[in-house]
């Protein structure tokens, strides 16, 4: 813990820059002009002005999906925070880690209806992994430090730290983020090998197995997109992706049947609807995959792997449910090798089986 006692404003722009933040998105207001005072007086932080706080917020999303960082946003009070609310809905459906900081009134002013006021935390409830609203100066840098963790750590998602003016000019020491520990959350990380053994098992049995990757193989990192593609060559079973999993897998490898869905292509919905076995890796079932509930592939056993449990069953009731991280789950070389040894053949003749139908199906476009 530092012995010289800093700002709260002073304090912001140090955590950021031990957490490695080098753009900030944002638009100034009165109640965070302490912050860019801060700001200016400094060069590890580069601030992006934009014409819109929701805009903010989604150049802060490309930014945390381009380059794997939290992306960090900067707004005001008031209307500052509430036009950030699109974006920070959008930053949660898709599992995108933003840490966006807001300006609020001074502490005792919070509940008169001051100017510029809003109940910055009861909005973004609903639209948030997360938030906080500080109160105490030397609760700050430690708050701060947690947003990052929340935001980044599990599944990803926005996180609102919520800073009262008279707080950004208090004095307070700082403490770095190895002082900092989350006191309860913990997400699952390693899956059960019992689990991991069963799926071996099943996509061992299976005659027409199928994989299914989403955006939590993106937000997993490469190695995992690296598993998962040797996983489906191993098997030599097709494979389809969601929208938010696009790049998880070669869209050249001879494996991949495109995206599946409403917006999909016909071979891949066909297999998803014919396999025997599916194998979903960091997807939620949206209903723009599934579509009726009641006619989505009827004849197959699933298999889930999510790092959040409140995705399982929550949509499709799945029969092996595996909760952790998608690169940890297939992170088992002994496991893959298994794999192997089920018959290759029948899911290689059911790949090349595919692509004729849907060459058939281009050749003869439904017509209106």
């Amino acid at each position: 813990m530092s012995a010289e006692p800093m700002s709260g404003a002073e304090i912001v722009i140090k955590s950021l820059v031990d957490q490695g933040v080098d753009v900030v998105f944002g638009y100034p207001g009165g109640a965070v002009l302490p912050i860019y005072d801060a700001l200016f007086k400094q060069n590890a932080l580069r601030h992006i002005l934009v014409r819109h706080e929701q805009g903010a917020v989604h150049a802060a999303e490309g930014y945390a999906r381009s380059t794997g960082r939290v992306g960090v946003v900067l707004v005001t009070s008031g209307p500052g925070a509430t036009n950030a609310v699109t974006g920070l809905t959008d930053a949660l459906m898709d599992s995108v880690p933003v840490v966006c900081l807001t300006g609020q009134v001074p502490t005792h002013l919070i509940g008169n209806d001051a100017f510029q006021e809003a109940d910055t935390t009861g909005i973004t409830r609903p639209c948030t992994k997360h938030n906080y609203l500080v109160k105490n100066v030397c609760e700050l840098a430690k708050t701060l430090h947690e947003a990052f963790y929340v935001a980044r750590i599990g599944r990803p998602g926005p996180v609102v730290v919520d800073l009262p003016k008279d707080v950004l000019f208090a004095p307070a020491p700082y403490c770095a983020p190895e002082e900092v520990r989350h006191k309860s959350y913990r997400p699952q990380l390693r899956p059960d090998p019992a689990q991991v053994a069963e799926a071996v098992e099943m996509i061992r049995s299976a005659k027409r197995p199928l994989f299914y990757g989403g955006g939590g193989l993106v937000n997993s990192g490469p190695e995992a997109c690296a598993r998962f593609a040797e996983l489906v060559r191993l098997t030599d079973a097709p494979c389809t992706l969601t929208l938010m999993g696009l790049g998880a897998f070669p869209a050249a490898d001879p494996h991949f049947l495109g995206m599946v869905g409403m917006h999909g292509t016909y071979e891949a919905n066909l297999a998803m609807h014919e396999c025997d076995l599916m194998i979903a890796v960091g997807s939620r079932f949206d209903d723009r995959v599934t579509g009726r509930l009641n006619a989505f592939s009827p004849g197959s056993k699933k298999i889930h792997i999510d790092i959040d449990p409140s995705s399982i069953n929550k949509n499709v009731r799945v029969e092996l449910p595996i909760i952790g991280d998608a690169g940890e789950a297939l992170q088992r070389p002994e496991s893959a090798r298994r794999v192997v040894a089920h018959d290759r053949r029948l899911a290689g003749a059911r790949l090349s089986a595919l692509r004729p139908k849907a060459a058939r199906l281009d050749q003869a476009p439904i017509r209106h």
